[in-house]
């Protein structure tokens, strides 16, 4: 078993993760469940360890072990978030732009509609 990892090796895993949750477009979830379990970090770390043997056989082992040792440290945890969040932002920026001039233009064609109606 894997005690610790490297801090450059911490950084490629989370990464790795990080694109993982944004590309599936599940950034705001994954946030708000990393934030709310965070005190129970090193617990879900822990519980990793323990479903290894089952876990093994579906994901890479070294990958596993990595990552549950990953979850031990508060300050992985933080980075992790923050990953998240940046990728999110920088992925989907020009689509929340068009989003937001879509929005613009429904609700300017709204109120010249409601213009036009009460200025008969």
């Amino acid at each position: 078993m894997i005690t610790e990892i490297s801090q450059e090796r911490a950084v490629e895993l989370i990464d790795k993760i990080a694109r993982f949750i944004v590309k599936k477009r599940m950034a705001a979830p994954a946030i708000m469940t990393i934030e709310s379990l965070r005190p129970l970090s090193r617990l879900g770390s822990q519980a990793l360890y323990f479903l290894a043997p089952f876990a093994e056989l579906i994901f890479n082992p070294k990958e596993y072990q990595e990552f549950a040792s990953l979850l031990e440290n508060h300050d992985n945890v933080n980075l992790l978030v923050e990953r998240i969040d940046e990728l999110d932002v920088d992925m989907y920026r020009e689509e929340r732009k068009e989003k937001r001039l879509k929005k613009k233009r429904r609700w300017n064609k709204i109120k010249n509609f409601v213009k036009k109606i009460f200025k008969k």
